[in-house]
């Protein structure tokens, strides 16, 4: 069966990419580059290994074809796609962050706090 959309629905497509996951080929290395600097600015080597590079590429495109697809859900109530439906995506994305971070910080005070407790135990 071809990937042609002439003929099939979309929900045809999604049905079908359920029993096998269809074969999308896409170019490899277009962001080789530009991922390399981005690495070096975050701390990593000048030159890292073109595993590494070809692993982070893959996870950003895993990333942001999600994020499309996610958006493209949203739109397709409405019909049309914006771009407020990604900047909804991003931050939801963002307030999950900051919620998990929270979190974290109330997990450190709690063990601090219960630190104490048993200290002050001991002493009385």
């Amino acid at each position: 069966m071809s990937n042609s959309a002439s003929g099939s629905s979309s929900k045809t497509r999604v049905g079908l990419s359920q029993q096998s996951e269809p074969t999308f080929k896409r170019k490899r290395a277009v962001f080789q580059k530009d991922l390399q600097h981005m690495m070096y600015g975050f701390g990593d080597d000048p030159n890292p290994l073109p595993e590494t590079v070809a692993l982070v590429e893959d996870i950003v495109v895993e990333y942001v074809t999600d994020l499309v697809h996610k958006a493209q859900d949203i739109a397709s109530k409405r019909g049309k796609l914006l771009t407020e439906d990604f900047l909804y995506l991003v931050r939801k994305f963002n307030r999950c962050t900051e919620l998990l971070s929270m979190n974290e910080e109330l997990k450190q005070a709690r063990k601090a706090f219960e630190v104490d407790e048993e200290k002050l135990a001991t002493i009385e």
